[in-house]
This record gives structure tokens, C-alpha cells and sequence, in this order.
């Protein structure tokens, strides 16, 4: 009896063997099983200040769940902030300045194009005057001679005494009133003369005027650019101001931080790691020697060691067109004819379609499963 029971054992024992061994063989060959698991993210991001400056707040810490837009930390904004004020205040004198030169400006526009009128119409009128005197001197001129023949026929009659003293007076006090009228007909066209010239030249002053009016222009252009500048380095400092306060690009996790109230930072020093926990994957390295039935859209479990029995389910997602020696960053020499041959690892990217993401961390690691396609 016991010779029976001691072949029966042996017998059941070959028959599971067996049994495990098939069921073994048959696992290995539909699925492609590595440990060389990696639990990544997609969206993982280092963030950091993009101005220099002292940490005041730390609003964020270690684990903590944040939201897009929602501040993480906080530098003291007193520098920027007086930068500000100091541009403001130029920008203040510098506007009123324009303002002033503005003014100065159209008034001297406004009052040289009168005054420039005024000295063209004056010119105008003083010749019009200076002809019309002119005129009155040539008829003068021409009463002059008639009356000169009068005086000297009269004058001789009245020295032979054929005419009384009052009619040769009363001729030459018509010539001395004539001569008198040319006298002063001749200098009052001088006057006008000398009344022009210095109308011409007063326009000529108004349009050396102008020039100056061109001056004043060319130094509001400069004003005016000087300004644009100021205004650009105004929105500058003020972007400066609102760098101080380190804001979340997305919603996610605090991976990691870097900085503590106190700390003097750089402008670009880390000081906050965020993940997004909805943009978590799996990488797997998987034995180019495994590969052979693996594609985008198989399916995959994974077990993280952290979890060893929480099982997680997914597709594969993409596989990389490259081993993962290929971008080593000390890539492997065989240029010197030595080749030792290694099985290469091809990356496998595994996204998570069921299973609790919140209980990720990047870095975790584990096995997986991928059912191969026939």
C-alpha cells in the first residue's frame, strides 16, 4: 500500500509539474514579461523664477496638489517695484517736458504764420502806397516843368515891366509849393523804401524762425522715442514685478522642492518640481530579443513593487524607433574592432487605462506584462 501511494505522489507530482511547466512555457510565449519598469510622466516640469531675488513666501510644499495659475512661492518685489517707481517718475518729466515743447511749438507757429502774414501784407500795401506816390510825383514832376516855363516867361515880362510884381508872385509861389509837394513825395518814398527793406527783413527773421520751429520738432521726435523707451522698460519692470510670484503652469503635484523662505534664488534656478499625475506612463525597457509580437495597442499589466497586489492595466502606447543605448550619453565604442555582444533594450511606452493613478510616483518601479500579437 505505502509502494502505491509513494508512486501515486511521484506521479502527481510529474503530472503539476508538468502541468505548471506547460502553463509557464505557455505564459512566457504569449506575453512579453520584463522588470526593467519605470513609472514616468509626461507633463514633469522644473519650474523656476525668471528674476533674481530673496524668497519671502513659500506657499507650496512637498506633495501638495496645486492648480494652474496658482502661486507656489514669492521674491521680494522691493527692488522692482522702486525700479518702477524711479521709471515713472522720468516718465512723469519727460511728459511734461513734451507737453511744454508742445506748446512752446504751436504757439510759435501760430504766432509766426501771423506774423509773417502780416509783414507780406504790409509789404504788399507799402508798395502799393509807393506807386501810388510815385504816380503823384511824375504828374508833380510834370506841373514842375509847365510851371518853370510860366515862371521864366513871367519873370522876363515882369523885369520889362509889362506885368505887375503880384502875378510874377503868385507864379513863383506856385513853383516853390510845387517843388515843395516833389520835396516831399521823394522823401516820403524813401520812408516807404526803408519801411520795406525792414518788412523783408523782418520775413526774412520769420523764416529763420521756422528753422527753429524745425529744431523744437526734431528734439519732440527724440522726446517722443525717449518716451516709447521709457514705456517698454516700464512694462519690463512690471513684468519683473509679476516674476516675483512663481505661478503653476498646470495642475499638478509637488514633486520636489528646492528653495525655502530666506534663500537668495537665481533668475532660472529651480526651485519647484510639478507633475501633472494625469500624464503619468510606464516605460519599459524590453530585451530586443522579447520584442517579437509587441505592438501599439497591445495590451499590458503592470505591478508596481510599491503595490505588489494592486494589479494595473494598459495599452501600449508607442515603441521607440531606437534602443536606449542609442542615446546613452557615453555611447559605446566598437570603432577599435572590440565587440562584445549585448541584448540591446528598446523603449516601450505603456499608457494606464485602468487602475488608481493617484497612487503613482515618478521613478517607481515593478513588472509588467505585454500580451503579444500572433
Amino acid at each position: 500500500m505505502k509502494k502505491y501511494i509513494g508512486v501515486f505522489t511521484v506521479v502527481a507530482l510529474i503530472v503539476g509539474f508538468g502541468i505548471y511547466a506547460f502553463f509557464f512555457i505557455k505564459h512566457r510565449i504569449e506575453y512579453a514579461i520584463t522588470n526593467a519598469v519605470f513609472v514616468k510622466a509626461d507633463e514633469l516640469s522644473y519650474l523656476s523664477f525668471r528674476v533674481s531675488g530673496k524668497v519671502i513666501e513659500v506657499y507650496k510644499d512637498l506633495g501638495d496638489y496645486v492648480k494652474r495659475g496658482e502661486a507656489l512661492a514669492k521674491l521680494d518685489p522691493t527692488y522692482y517695484e522702486l525700479e518702477k517707481r524711479t521709471l515713472e517718475k522720468k516718465m512723469s518729466a519727460l511728459l511734461e517736458k513734451k507737453k511744454a515743447l508742445e506748446i512752446k511749438i504751436q504757439k510759435l507757429e501760430k504766432g509766426l504764420h501771423i506774423s509773417l502774414s502780416a509783414k507780406k501784407l504790409k509789404v504788399e500795401s507799402l508798395k502799393k502806397k509807393r506807386e501810388a506816390l510815385r504816380e503823384k510825383l511824375l504828374q508833380v514832376e510834370e506841373k514842375i516843368k509847365l510851371v518853370k516855363l510860366d515862371w521864366e516867361r513871367y519873370k522876363s515880362l515882369f523885369q520889362k515891366g509889362l506885368i505887375p510884381r503880384r502875378k510874377f508872385e503868385e507864379v513863383d509861389t506856385n513853383l516853390k509849393v510845387l517843388l515843395h509837394e516833389r520835396e516831399y513825395l521823394e522823401k516820403s518814398i524813401q520812408e516807404i523804401n526803408t519801411e520795406i527793406k525792414r518788412a523783408k527783413k523782418g520775413i526774412e527773421n520769420a523764416r529763420n524762425e521756422f528753422k527753429t520751429i524745425e529744431e523744437l520738432k526734431k528734439e519732440l521726435s527724440s522726446l517722443e522715442e525717449e518716451i516709447k523707451s521709457l514705456k517698454e522698460r516700464i512694462k519690463t519692470a512690471e513684468q519683473k514685478i509679476k516674476d516675483t510670484v512663481l505661478i503653476a503652469p498646470f495642475d499638478g503635484v509637488v514633486a520636489k522642492r528646492f528653495i525655502s523662505r530666506g534663500d537668495v534664488v537665481r533668475a532660472g534656478q529651480p526651485a519647484f518640481a510639478l507633475v501633472n499625475p494625469e500624464s503619468f506612463y510606464v516605460e519599459v525597457l524590453l530585451e530586443e530579443t522579447k520584442l517579437k509580437g509587441v505592438k501599439v495597442g497591445n495590451k499590458a499589466y503592470v505591478r508596481l513593487d510599491a503595490y505588489p497586489d494592486i494589479l494595473f492595466e494598459g495599452v501600449v502606447e508607442e515603441i521607440s524607433p531606437a534602443s536606449a543605448a542609442t542615446f546613452a550619453l557615453v555611447p559605446r565604442d566598437v570603432s577599435a574592432g572590440e565587440f562584445t555582444k549585448v541584448v540591446q533594450r528598446i523603449p516601450v511606452k505603456i499608457k494606464i487605462t485602468k487602475g488608481d493613478l493617484s497612487l503613482l510616483r515618478v521613478g517607481m518601479g515593478g513588472e509588467v506584462e505585454i500580451r503579444r500579437t500572433r
